[in-house]
């Protein structure tokens, strides 16, 4: 999978938006593949024009941070959310609102070639990404009984 950085780079390299574009679908054909068990309704992005699913989960090695998995069946879309598993993955949930994707899109210049309505689907995705940064921040908060030392007692 490639950083946002390297993505960047790579952009930056390329000066007609048809190879761009071929990057794009390299991008998406890079992703690791999501398991079938996660493409469900409830990992959908259902306002996409694509078959687009997105899945959060917590970052074994850093407490407080998400890894995103995600998949499409249209090659460029596929490229578009590899774009958006490089800008969020990794980072702590409680910073996912603080991204400002728009610029990202627009530094690469891919909302310029991107549909009306392939701009709707790529709102909905980050909309589902700040959905799951939410809820994987709410969840990953510690219960009051586990800050507590294991010795000390409760009163009655």
């Amino acid at each position: 999978m490639h950083t946002l950085e390297q993505v960047k780079e790579a952009f930056q390299l390329l000066d007609e938006w048809e190879d761009r574009y071929h990057y794009l679908a390299e991008l998406g054909e890079k992703l690791p593949p999501l398991p079938d068990k996660w493409k469900t309704p409830d990992h959908q992005v259902h306002e996409c024009m694509s078959n687009v699913w997105i899945v959060a989960e917590p970052d074994p090695d850093e407490v407080g941070r998400i890894q995103l998995r995600a998949d499409s069946d249209t090659p460029i879309i596929k490229g578009v959310v590899a774009v958006l598993v490089a800008v969020y993955s990794g980072r702590p949930a409680t910073e996912i609102r603080t991204v400002d994707a728009d610029a990202v899109f627009k530094e690469l210049g891919i909302y310029e070639h991107l549909s009306p309505n392939r701009h709707v689907g790529v709102y909905a995705m980050l909309r589902k990404i700040e959905a799951l940064a939410q809820l994987a921040a709410t969840t990953a908060a510690p219960k009051p009984e586990a800050c507590r030392p294991q010795n000390q007692k409760t009163l009655q």
